[in-house]
């Protein structure tokens, strides 16, 4: 052999043990590496149960805190009420005929002479923290109120009133005081949170408690139209009907039943129409009664609740713009100014308007099939969507500013949600399949819960349909027969776990859980 083979074939060698070498050195670097990671592992599986387990504690924690603080709120609303000298049983009427509390099945509710035991019904009234709707008065601006008002000259449609602040303010979180006959009355700024996220994003709805019902006589004579909640005092609410009467109610037993404290006459001045519509000031010490628009009559009535009898407990605003959308604006007490927002931008009859939260946009929409939102401090549409069936009220939702529905004339679709950041696009639809008729009624009415994730609707049938806007069928997520007849409007009372409703059947509805 020669030396040049020998050197080579030590060369060889040389190199292999260097390979095997490296190669267990890696593996034993792989190895450390992976008991390294292993560990590490437990170590932050064991640190993120105990912070799950953190997170539920302050969960329950959070949880009897806010029922706590909601038992708080809910004793000094009635004490407030108690002591509300501007809704004072003496200064509101005479004698008070108070509605003992009775538990009725919808099926013998005809002049209240038959009771019968009602089954308790899955329903959802979501507990929440009592909190006041009313928009904010910024600091520096002036106690300045406006209306949005919608009317056609042409037609005999009923007109709504919703009443909005002019000046808005989404980033100071500001308290506005008024002093009403030595009572102050504090008005919170609502908190905008997120909830077009949640739309459509649980296959099943969230149903809680359950619910005992309780109908009274409404003391209308004709069919009911119209009810609201009072903003600032929860034991109020109102009901107007075909007779022209607006009738007081105070709410008893935490919801169990109602009594009657006062009716006034609002028919109009000149056709002695009745308000189609009302709604309350945002002090909660007067009422706008709203009247149809093609009698040349008066549209808007007010009615002071602090005066007790007598002229100047009703009066009716002198100016009637027979036009699509009106700003209404209060000068001074009981005085109001019309502005006409836009004349063309529907092209028939307006059925809706509503001002969104802490955005100067008002929302109209209208038989034309469009959905329009103006702004009123640049002058211009800013918002424009037409769908393929017409429209006949818009709500925007309590806690999302974004989030509004609209209510349309499709069969099993006659609710949709929009977001007002994004045009030409449809976040959900759903509805109910009518029993008794074929037709969409525009007295038909929808009312948000306080948490902005439910909403209920009247039908054509004694039926109170509630919609989760998480679950992401198209069909009612509950349906509660809570009458005999149609059901115009089923509202929800933002401080008790309170469903009221109205019915043609001439009786109030008071849903508890």
């Amino acid at each position: 052999m020669s030396a040049g083979s020998t050197i080579s074939k030590k060369i060889k060698e040389e190199a292999v043990e260097e390979e095997e070498t490296a190669n267990g050195e890696d593996d034993n670097s792989i190895a450390e590496q992976e008991e390294a990671l292993v560990a590490l592992i437990e170590h932050r599986t064991k640190e993120v149960e105990h912070l799950g387990q953190r997170i539920s504690y302050y969960k329950s924690q959070l949880d009897q805190a806010e029922k706590r603080l909601q038992d708080s709120q809910s004793k000094l609303a009635r004490l407030r009420g108690r002591h509300n000298t501007a809704f004072s049983n003496a200064s509101l009427a005479t004698k008070s005929v108070k509605v003992e509390q009775k538990s009725i099945s919808p099926e013998c509710i005809n002049g209240g002479s038959k009771t019968k035991q009602q089954p308790r019904t899955e329903l959802v009234i979501p507990s929440v923290n009592p909190k006041f709707s009313q928009p904010i008065k910024p600091a520096g601006s002036s106690a300045k109120t406006t209306i949005g008002l919608e009317a056609n000259a042409a037609s005999s449609r009923a007109v709504k009133v919703k009443a909005e602040t002019c000046h808005r303010n989404s980033s100071n979180a500001e308290v506005v005081e008024k002093k009403d006959r030595g009572a102050k009355r504090k008005f919170e700024q609502r908190e905008h949170k997120e909830l077009i996220p949640l739309v459509r994003s649980s296959s099943t709805p969230t149903t809680i408690g359950s619910y005992s019902s309780n109908h009274i006589s409404s003391q209308h004579k004709r069919k009911l139209r119209s009810l609201s909640v009072c903003p600032v005092n929860d034991q109020l609410f109102v009901t107007s009907a075909l007779d022209g009467l607006v009738n007081l109610w105070q709410i008893q037993a935490r919801g169990s039943s109602a009594s009657f404290l006062s009716s006034t006459d609002c028919g109009s001045s000149g056709e002695r129409r009745w308000p189609e519509d009302i709604a309350w000031h945002p002090y909660g010490n007067s009422l706008f009664c709203v009247y149809t628009a093609d009698a040349g009559d008066s549209q808007i009535s007010i009615l002071n609740l602090n005066k007790t009898q007598g002229r100047g407990r009703l009066t009716y605003l002198e100016d009637k713009p027979h036009v699509k959308v009106v700003l209404w604006n209060e000068k001074d007490e009981d005085i109001w100014k019309p502005k006409s927002l836009h004349r063309n931008l529907h092209s028939s009859a307006v059925m809706g308007v509503a001002g969104m939260q802490q955005k100067n946009v008002i929302l109209s929409a209208g038989a034309d099939k469009r959905i329009i939102g103006f702004d009123v401090h640049v002058g211009r549409a800013d918002y424009k969507h037409q769908i393929e069936s017409k429209c006949m009220s818009v709500l925007p939702n309590p806690c999302d500013f974004n989030l509004f529905m609209v209510q349309t004339g499709a069969h099993e679709r006659q609710l949709r949600l929009y977001d007002i950041r994004l045009r030409h696009t449809e976040l959900h639809s759903f509805g109910w399949k009518q029993e008794s008729s074929d037709s969409q009624s525009a007295l038909i009415n929808q009312a948000w819960s306080p948490d902005g994730l439910y909403l209920s609707s009247g039908s054509a049938d004694p039926v109170i349909h509630i919609f989760d806007i998480r679950y992401n069928a198209r069909r009612p997520s509950q349906s509660i027969r809570a009458h005999q007849k149609r059901v115009f409007k089923a509202v929800w009372h933002y401080s008790l776990p309170l469903l009221i409703s109205i019915s043609s059947d001439l009786q109030i509805g008071l849903h508890k859980r």
